[in-house]
């Protein structure tokens, strides 16, 4: 075996926690004995598993590029393998393709989708059927899966007790079990070339119905908190005639909205540049492991391509994004980080069509930047405008933007819409507006690879 081979997958390794490990091994269990899987304790073991089964070698990596890809881990792909997440679904599309079962998909993805709350509910319906000591508090879904199969529970082509259990947990996962078994036999000797993941949203058939419906996966959110949310707001400048009236308000606004959706809200009042950039690479550098996202807001005024601090010194948006690259901020690579700027991206204002003014009050406008973000995944970034016109702050209210995002995502993430559908009502709804005898046109630009669906706690949210 070649050398380069070799350090090829020390460095994937190196990379892997110990979660992913745990989900390689489940994904591999058609292939390598479960025993031999359970002596397993780190990914060099692993993948010499692998390698001994002829799974993978120096001219196939299929198989490898698969694992990854259904472990969202993309930026290995594309660091070490030269692959894209786009690249792995045009050939995992390919009849014969997949190497990981349906089945072994579809209980992969069940697992990524439930809570800590729902896993202990499983737990605590299979007390009788499964001994336990394997039902400990610390006992990962994959395990409890695991030990239903090793005790016959549940088998590839018997998912009764799955669906009767999730009945009781999870009406929407028996659903989408259901789905499954409608899809196998009717597709009885092929498999299914693209994840089964727990949230289903069908993307269309083709032509004449000869392809099954897509799948579109979601970001898992099961942790509590589920991340940061950083608030970077800047007020009171240096210059006094440019305070920014009403900002106040917008953090007001996603305080209360974001600590509803069970994030820890850090805000940060008032910040010069270089302070504005420290403090985005010390969140960069924390342990996201047991996170699901990370937001970060910043209100303040600029430049294109620039967020100004309170100094009037400048730092560059790109700057601050590539802080949570995969390899700047590796415990957060695969999952989802929210950017929303409320800023102009330059001093012209956008002429009105339509005539009809909302109710007005007094305005002012924040100039700041045009996005521009290395090539890099799981990044959503909300402008308040597009680029080269203004947006505008109320003095008493605080800014449309914001103001109407923190408004839609009271509104509709109770009804389970996803981040891209709220974001385009937020364009529908702010584009109706006249400001001045001018118009807003918020702008969406989204690296995500799925859904971005955020899970809605019993209590409401805190009355405004």
């Amino acid at each position: 075996m070649s050398t380069d081979f070799q350090k090829l997958l020390f460095d994937i390794s190196e990379s892997l926690t110990t979660t992913e490990l745990a989900s390689l091994k489940f994904l591999s269990l058609e292939y390598i004995p479960v025993r031999r899987l359970e002596a397993i304790q780190n990914a060099q073991d692993f993948f010499k598993a692998l390698q001994e089964k002829g799974m993978i070698e120096a001219g196939n990596l299929s198989f490898l590029k698969e694992l990854l890809y259904r472990i969202s881990r993309i930026d290995l792909l594309a660091a070490h393998l030269g692959s894209s997440r786009e690249e792995v679904e045009r050939e995992l599309r390919i009849p014969g393709r997949a190497q990981v079962s349906a089945y072994r998909q579809l209980l992969y993805g069940i697992a990524e989708d439930l809570t800590q709350k729902d896993i202990q509910d499983v737990k605590f319906l299979l007390h009788d059927q499964i001994p336990k000591s394997k039902l400990q508090d610390n006992a990962s879904m994959l395990k409890v899966l695991l030990e239903m199969e090793r005790n016959e529970i549940i088998k590839e082509d018997d998912l009764t007790e799955l669906k009767n259990t999730f009945k009781k947990v999870r009406a929407d996962i028996k659903k989408k079990i259901e789905t499954y078994e409608e899809r196998k036999e009717n597709y009885s000797k092929e498999k299914l070339h693209y994840p089964v993941p727990v949230s289903e949203h069908p993307a269309g058939q083709g032509a004449e119905g000869e392809t099954p419906h897509l799948l579109v996966e979601s970001y898992k959110m099961k942790n509590n908190p589920h991340g940061y949310c950083l608030i970077l707001n800047n007020y009171k400048f240096k210059n006094p005639d440019e305070d920014r009236e009403g900002t106040v308000k917008d953090g007001e606004a996603a305080k209360r909205v974001f600590k509803w959706l069970q994030f820890e809200i850090v805000e940060h009042m008032d910040l010069e540049a270089e302070q504005m950039y420290a403090k985005v690479k010390e969140y960069s550098k924390k342990d996201h492991s047991n996170m699901d996202c990370f937001v970060c807001f910043i209100f303040s005024h600029g430049e294109k391509d620039k967020i100004k601090g309170v100094d009037n010194e400048v730092v560059n948006i790109k700057d601050l994004v590539s802080c949570f690259s995969g390899s700047n901020c590796p415990s957060l690579a695969g999952k989802p980080k929210l950017f929303f700027i409320q800023a102009c991206q330059g001093i012209v204002g956008h002429p009105a069509v339509i005539v009809k003014e909302d109710s007005s009050g007094h305005f002012e406008t924040d100039a700041t930047p045009q996005i521009s973000i290395p090539d890099q995944a799981d990044i959503l970034i909300g402008m308040a405008t597009v680029e080269d016109y203004e947006c505008y702050r109320s003095i008493e209210t605080g800014s449309v933007y914001i103001q109407c995002l923190c408004d839609k995502m009271e509104l509709l993430c109770p009804l389970s819409k996803d981040l891209i559908t709220i974001l385009t009502e937020v364009n529908k709804e702010v584009g109706r507006k006249v400001m001045k005898q001018r118009k807003q046109m918020p702008k969406i630009t989204s690296t995500l690879r799925k859904q971005l669906i955020f899970q809605i706690p019993p209590c409401p949210p805190i009355e405004k």
